[in-house]
């Protein structure tokens, strides 16, 4: 299993499209494989003979991890010639030689199909174990309150299979802890109702899964402040058709945040990374991350790469770009990865405020709500007065391992305040 994006440690196997002993040229796709919600098509590395397959469609494989034994020759193998690769394939498997002009491709060992280890009683679990638990929605910590039968107290899919049947009734159980002070998640049954039952697609499971990875991992603060746009609506309403006919590009508000964010990354770059272990990488790249709503109503983080180094009719260009390419389902793996900040934009579906998910590995993420008219007191040469002005609730949800109250507000208002500072006499 290549491995096709950062952060990316598994794929899922969608389908295979060359069967066991089929042969392929070099650049052939042989199968395509879904990871982070993107599908990929996984090209042949030589010409050669599919041997043997050793996961199916819908497997979920880890990175690293031996998918398939290739048998690839010097030469390249013309379609015309594959029932005589065939015959002669299935001969030397007969034999159990190989061909002087061919070589077998080498597994790669993988730390992800070893046994996995947690600091309990059941100390290790099989990759079948893992499989189920996956497909189960279960976690390590549940697989390790599990009765095992098995040999040094391991767990046997024998025992796994009767604790799900038995409702999972260790579901919620906490380990034994002396101190009376610490909470207990109390074992309490839930009534799910009667209704219709919908099976979450693959891409719905990943963002669940994503999502509350991100709420384990990351402790959420949120901070909030308002800001006030109406230069910046009255100049875009005042300029948008103008730029589309100079540059042939439409002029949202989505270039015009991402230009402003940009600009408060640079001022504060520690909102520009993520955590590996007890360090923390601050990005040199900003690349903006647009949380955008796909066709079938799941999220999806396209991502404007170096947005800080790119103008008004660059950020236009590929915005537009990248919301085209989400509404047709034709998003790439490129577009999706490299996110240092992300934005979501819960405006667009009428909402005042949110608190969004960190976009995991990031430590930061800003949600803008929608432009509203409201009455607001304002300062002029006369004095206080009341004016229809365009207003924005703006809220930055950030990890406080790294980030502190400080850094959160200071940057969330930095944003407002770039907002708030636009010029209205921009030249397009």
């Amino acid at each position: 299993m290549p491995k096709m994006g950062e952060s990316i440690a598994e794929g899922t196997i969608i389908n295979w499209l060359i069967n066991e002993g089929d042969a392929f040229e070099e650049g052939d796709i042989i199968l395509e494989v879904a990871t982070d919600k993107v599908d990929n098509e996984v090209p042949a590395p030589a010409s050669g003979i599919l041997v043997k397959t050793l996961f199916k469609a819908k497997d979920v494989v880890p990175v690293g991890e031996v998918m398939a034994i290739l048998e690839v020759s010097d030469e390249v193998k013309s379609p015309e010639k594959d029932n005589v690769i065939r015959s002669n394939n299935q001969e030397s498997q007969k034999k159990k030689k190989v061909s002087k002009k061919s070589k077998p491709v080498q597994p790669i060992t993988s730390s992800a199909s070893n046994s996995f280890s947690v600091n309990n009683t059941n100390t290790f679990f099989s990759p079948l174990i893992i499989s189920i638990a996956k497909e189960q929605h279960i976690s390590f910590d549940e697989l390790a309150r599990i009765p095992a039968t098995g040999k040094e107290s391991r767990l046997r899919k024998s025992d796994l299979f009767q604790y799900i049947e038995e409702g999972r009734p260790y579901k919620f159980a906490q380990p034994v802890i002396k101190d009376p002070t610490v909470y207990r998640i109390p074992q309490l049954t839930f009534e799910k109702g009667k209704g219709k039952i919908v099976e979450m697609d693959r891409m719905r499971q990943m963002i669940a899964d994503h999502m509350v990875y991100s709420k384990h991992t990351s402790p959420h603060v949120t901070a909030y402040v308002e800001a006030d746009l109406t230069n910046m609506v009255k100049w875009r309403s005042a300029n948008k058709v103008a730029f589309q006919e100079k540059y042939g590009e439409r002029l949202t508000f989505t270039p015009l945040f991402v230009e402003a964010v940009a600009k408060a990354v640079k001022d504060f770059p520690n909102i520009n990374a993520s955590v590996d272990g007890n360090n923390i990488i601050v990005k040199e790249a900003i690349n903006i991350g647009m949380a955008t709503a796909l066709p079938s109503g799941n999220l999806i983080v396209p991502v404007v790469k170096n947005a800080d180094s790119k103008d008004l009719k660059a950020l236009a260009s590929n915005v537009n770009e990248l919301a085209r390419k989400a509404k047709e389902n034709k998003l790439s793996g490129d577009d999706i990865k490299g996110s240092t900040f992300t934005i979501s934009n819960v405006g667009t579906f009428g909402s005042v405020m949110g608190t969004p998910i960190i976009n995991q590995p990031e430590v930061a993420i800003l949600a803008l709500g929608i432009i509203k008219k409201r009455p607001e007191v304002i300062e002029t040469e006369k004095g206080d007065e009341i004016a229809i002005r365009s207003m924005m609730y703006l809220s930055l949800s950030f990890d406080h391992r790294v980030v502190d109250g400080f850094l959160g507000g200071s940057f969330v208002r930095k944003v407002a305040d770039y907002f708030e500072q636009f010029d209205v006499n921009r030249n397009i």
